[in-house]
């Protein structure tokens, strides 16, 4: 075992402890000054800083050799990005996604993390603090919600029986015999859905690799595939272009690419 290795229950109750003190008090009960923009539409809250600056802490505190990459330390320094497909080992936070759902009152955010290793997500957990699930994954030990390992869901080769999440399926769709529905404007909560069966495929603007490094580690262990529109697979130490489409299985992602061309366009 990696001597440097933190247990994997006890990062999960690290995102439980930090969801408690400083998100779930100010859920529906942010004031004007505790809500701020980055830049026009990308809303960070107080709770989101706080609760990144805790889980940053308590990670160099536990693991002070590893790179830590935070959303928010991100917005202020862009280079760290760069770091991630190198670093031996690297943390990556999202503290609230979802803080659009979170600003309005919406039960549809989380707290996220991911290990990675060398840019490949290793570990990676989803805590939903107003839903009360926990996600965890490792790489090769499968995917648990709340303790249980989930297995693979059947799905549907058929495109007009196939659930495909979209941040905007008035606009997108509809797409060949593909119907769209909408996300819920949180990967803490788009990925969980996908795992569980809820959606078979989504399609995505932005490979930010705090919103994409946990689940796609889900979605991987229960054989789905996570890949650019051109066919490039997704890693989180890397960045792409084009829309990026997590789906349940590889004949559902090239269903996608087939029935959903315009999209991709």
């Amino acid at each position: 075992m990696d001597a440097h290795r933190l247990e994997t229950d006890a990062v999960l109750e690290l995102l439980k402890h930090v969801a408690t003190e400083y998100i779930t008090p100010r859920f529906r009960k942010l004031g004007d000054d505790e809500v701020m923009e980055k830049k026009p539409g990308d809303l960070v809250t107080i709770a989101d800083r706080e609760a990144e600056k805790a889980v940053t802490d308590w990670l160099h505190s536990h693991d002070p050799e590893a790179l830590v990459v935070g959303e928010e330390a991100t917005a202020a320094d862009p280079t760290l990005l760069n770091k991630l497909a190198h670093a031996p080992r690297a943390w990556i936070i999202d503290p609230v996604d979802g803080t659009k759902n979170f600003v309005n009152g919406r039960k549809e955010h989380a707290v996220m993390l991911a290990e990675l290793a060398h840019g490949e997500t290793v570990r990676g957990w989803i805590w939903q603090p107003e839903l009360g699930h926990a996600y965890v994954a490792e790489k090769g030990a499968g995917l648990y919600l709340d303790n249980t390992r989930l297995n693979p869901t059947p799905r549907s080769n058929n495109p007009a029986e196939l659930r495909v999440l979209t941040s905007n399926p008035a606009k997108e769709g509809p797409s060949g015999d593909l119907t769209l529905y909408s996300s819920a404007w949180c990967c803490g909560v788009d990925y969980p859905w996908l795992a569980e069966g809820t959606a078979d495929a989504i399609v995505y603007w932005s490979d930010k690799p705090w919103d994409h490094a946990p689940g796609s580690l889900f979605i991987r262990e229960l054989g789905g595939v996570i890949r650019y529109a051109d066919g490039t697979e997704y890693h989180a130490g890397r960045r792409h272009t084009g829309r990026l489409i997590p789906a349940a299985t590889a004949q559902i992602w090239e269903i996608i690419t087939t029935e959903g061309a315009a999209l991709f366009q």
